[in-house]
């Protein structure tokens, strides 16, 4: 079912990246698209908002800003399952985000010379959760959650209008918001919601924001590139990725039920097996065609596991493995080996990373304790997934006394003449008028 690429010969890293299986997706081709819709929102504001989504939602909102009691109402009708399950995501990400928080820091570079590093929230954000083929309100634990741990103070979430919810957004989405005590919600998806969070809509009471996090489709990221003058935003999150490090070792049936379950996300998904046995690929690939044709899923699935984007790649080694992954720098790396660690101890480039046969990528989609917003497209390879760093500042503060000053005056004196920036030097010289 899945197609075969034997680079049991690895060539150099820079060919090797040419060969790996990527979806064809392009940004840039989306970006003139995205910003006319980013644009548009920013001049014409709500009006452009309920134009987009009778457009793209199918559905014209009654009101952009979701009602306060609609989002207790759908707190209240959570199924309880769907409830526990959601606040028992919400206790673990809290842990692992917390984690994240980096401590303060201070270096004496002297004595009575101090820099420290604090790092400070930013004020405001605003998270997108996308619609589409599934419904996430672990999205909205993902987003939330990581900014509350950093201390951001002001929260807001868009969705996009549902037309089977009389233009809300999906009912689970606002239950979750409800739980995490988020109580700004809008009704708007797609790149004008990028866009509106971006440059802010006076007319419904949305300020702008610093911040634009979340996933969603090549349009969504496009946007991101289009504002991100404006704001900062997290990666450009595109089509899920999978790729399954495995050696004879491994449970072939473990290994199909991971790539299958990331398929099912999208037609464009990357599911990614890379393995030195041969034999093993062979009871892989009998797996994954076995369960593509029985879940719930099966033509999405089949489209995705067909597509140029996911492949059964064959190599020399798990040295090669490694290499290969470092080169794919993929979104979730799943790693079933007979020694995980050693395989681990070669990996540089990854999103999120999932050790033995225990922890299935989709364990970290939902109550893992870490992030499932993560960069892909190779984006690992310079970027982090989310987290409470994401919304956070590193700000360095300087305490000098007069003697600590006194023993670098010359030479700041001497390279502010060098720059020819004379003012530098004369606010030192005037701690010490009179001393001379």
């Amino acid at each position: 079912m899945l197609r075969r690429l034997d680079l049991t010969d690895l060539p150099d890293e820079q060919a090797l990246r040419a060969l790996l299986p990527r979806p064809a997706i392009d940004v840039e081709a989306a970006l003139p698209a995205a910003a006319g819709l980013v644009h548009d929102v920013r001049e014409r504001g709500a009006e452009a908002l309920l134009e987009q989504a009778e457009r793209f939602d199918r559905v014209r909102p009654q009101a952009l800003r979701v009602p306060a009691p609609a989002i207790a109402e759908a707190r209240d009708a959570l199924e309880p399952a769907v409830r526990a399950a959601l606040e028992t995501a919400i206790a673990r990400v809290r842990i692992g985000s917390a984690a994240q928080v980096p401590p303060p820091t201070r270096a004496e570079v002297a004595e009575g010379a101090v820099v420290e590093l604090r790092w400070q929230p930013v004020d405001r954000v605003g998270l997108y959760v996308p619609g589409g083929k599934a419904v996430y309100p672990s999205s909205v634990v993902m987003n939330v959650v990581a900014a509350q741990a950093a201390g951001v103070r002001s929260i807001a979430v868009a969705s996009p209008a549902q037309a089977d919810h009389d233009g809300l957004p999906h009912p689970t989405i606002l239950g979750a918001c409800a739980l995490l005590g988020v109580d700004e919600v809008y009704a708007m998806g797609g790149a004008g919601a990028i866009g509106a969070f971006a440059h802010g809509v006076p007319g419904i009471g949305l300020a702008p924001v610093d911040v634009v996090t979340g996933p969603g489709n090549v349009f969504v990221a496009a946007a991101k590139r289009a504002v991100s003058g404006a704001v900062r935003v997290d990666s450009e999150a595109g089509p899920t990725e999978i790729l399954v490090i495995a050696d004879a070792s491994a449970d072939p049936e473990l290994v199909a039920a991971d790539l299958v379950s990331q398929a099912e996300h999208d037609e464009l998904a990357s599911a990614v097996l890379v393995t030195d046995d041969a034999t093993l690929a062979d009871r892989v690939d009998a797996a994954v065609a076995r369960r593509a044709a029985t879940t719930p899923a099966a033509e999405r699935v089949a489209a995705s596991l067909a597509g140029e984007q996911s492949a059964i790649v064959l190599v020399r080694d798990l040295d090669d493995a490694a290499r290969v992954s470092d080169a794919y720098a993929p979104e979730h790396l799943a790693i079933q080996t007979a020694d995980d660690d050693a395989v681990l101890a070669r990996i540089r480039h990854a999103g999120a990373i999932f050790l033995g046969a225990h922890a299935p990528v989709s364990l970290g989609d939902y109550a893992a304790g870490s992030n499932h917003v993560l960069p892909t497209g190779g984006q690992a390879r310079r970027v982090a997934g989310l987290g409470a760093a994401t919304f956070l500042r590193p700000q360095q503060v300087v305490r000098y006394d007069r003697a600590a000053l006194a023993l670098v005056r010359d030479d700041v004196v001497a390279l502010a003449a060098a720059e020819r920036l004379p003012a530098h030097g004369e606010a030192i010289e005037a701690r010490f008028e009179g001393d001379r």
